[in-house]
């Protein structure tokens, strides 16, 4: 361990010198003006494994946006491991409540801020690390698979596994893209809720009238909206749709004061739902209202309108199919219609939960590396994001085992502003990746 350890801290800042150059590339993959910079990340990624020794690099698509796929062969007898990370990122969002530019990474005491530092470049930093320290001749098989559209659901995610199933074929799977548990304390994610989305429209006119001349007997269409949507939720916040499957929550506590401190929730604001904070988190379904199309406030006039829509996001909880849950969502929007209001929905992605075993061989190395370089055991918990590409390989490789690993934080701020990546885990995440592919070498 000492010598490896030495070689993968050597290794660390030209990594980090690395996210720095991909968190400059505003690569999101959500905005159409954004497509040219996804490629451009997904070339400099390419570039990043060629110069990390990799002898046979690909960016490959399937109808979706691009992804890299780098391959060392396995010496003989030594098993292959699959690297996951996403080259995508969300958008910066409203720039003015960054401390510092979005795309631009900056390092403020031991952190490093900017979008997709944590979340996912400094997923690719982890690999690169570790893969250098063994100076491009890792011990095992290692295929690097750099995905460039996780962020808006992997909608091309099977297609892609399908057309390159043995390229992407491996005995262990190692995703780079979940959470810790805290800094300086390892953890292996068992759970991952899904997610899908619909975007639904109400329309109660066929033209926009006068609210003095018609409003207090025609219904306009935001309004209507509006009172589909509450419907969504119970009074205490608890998800309303029926059908929608409830998981069983691991023994971990998760104490209110942390949840406070984490997610920022104003004094005076109550929780949804019930249930300890990990069952709501993890384990049940979660609705999120997450764009709504209208007038804004800015051009608003006394105008009853002809229509309306919003796009809706639901977190599956694990053991529940998403397309399953999809169908829940969608017959209950078109079911509970106010006064009459035409309702049209329209689906989305959708990605499944996943439950992922922590046994054998594999899991065991993995304890072992991550505890040697934390220095303290890893702890299993859950996610309430959705990484879909998990449950895509145990449905495709079914004897591999899948371990979702971390380099963020509860710091880390994923999707929101003033993103960051702890450097201190950084070097730690990176060691005990270099750990493990040791390890599974034997």
């Amino acid at each position: 361990m000492t010598d490896l350890s030495t070689r993968v801290a050597a290794e660390v800042p030209r990594a980090l010198d690395d996210i720095v150059q991909l968190v400059s590339i505003p690569s999101v993959s959500s905005m159409a003006e954004h497509q040219g910079d996804v490629q451009r990340t997904a070339d400099a990624v390419a570039d990043l494994l060629r110069d990390a020794g990799c002898p046979e690099v690909q960016i490959l698509r399937a109808g979706g946006q691009p992804a890299v796929v780098g391959r060392w062969p396995a010496p003989a007898g030594a098993p292959t491991v699959c690297l996951y990370a996403h080259h995508d990122v969300q958008p910066v969002g409203d720039a003015s409540v960054w401390q510092t530019p979005g795309f631009e990474a900056t390092v403020r005491g031991d952190r490093m801020y900017g979008r997709g530092a944590a979340d996912d470049k400094g997923g690719i930093g982890v690999h690169l690390a570790a893969l250098r320290a063994f100076d491009g001749t890792p011990p095992v098989g290692v295929t690097v698979f750099v995905e460039g559209e996780e962020e808006i659901g992997s909608p091309s995610l099977k297609q892609f596994i399908a057309s390159y199933t043995d390229l992407l074929r491996a005995d262990a799977y190692v995703i780079c893209d979940s959470g810790n548990w805290d800094v300086g304390q390892p953890s292996f994610t068992t759970t991952l809720r899904g997610v899908c989305d619909c975007v639904v429209e109400v329309a109660t006119l066929d033209h926009a009238v006068h609210s003095g001349q018609f409003g207090g007997i025609v219904p306009d269409a935001l309004t209507a909206l509006c009172r589909l949507l509450a419907t969504l939720h119970d009074e205490d916040g608890s998800v309303a749709v029926a059908g929608l499957h409830h998981a069983e929550a691991p023994d971990l506590e998760y104490p209110e004061g942390r949840l406070k401190a984490e997610s920022g929730v104003l004094d005076g604001v109550s929780y949804l739902g019930t249930g300890s904070v990990v069952e709501r988190v993890w384990s049940k379904p979660a609705i999120t209202v997450i764009g709504i199309d209208a007038p804004s406030v800015a051009v608003a006039s006394n105008t009853l309108f002809p229509s309306a829509r919003a796009k809706v996001s639901l977190r599956v909880a694990p053991g529940q199919r998403a397309e399953e849950a999809l169908d829940r969502l969608v017959e209950h929007l078109e079911s509970h219609a106010p006064w009459g209001a035409r309702v049209t929905v329209t689906r989305g992605s959708a990605g499944d939960p996943s439950s992922l075993s922590l046994e054998g061989p594999v899991a065991d190395a993995a304890r072992t590396a991550f505890a040697e370089a934390y220095g303290v055991q890893p702890v299993a918990i859950g996610q309430g994001g959705s990484i879909p590409m998990a449950a895509e390989f145990q449905t495709v490789y079914p004897n591999a085992t899948v371990l979702l690993t971390a380099v963020c934080d509860p710091d880390s701020r994923m999707h929101g502003p003033n993103e960051s990546l702890h450097l201190g885990d950084f070097s730690k995440a990176a060691l005990a990746e270099a750990l493990l592919l040791q390890r599974l070498a034997h």
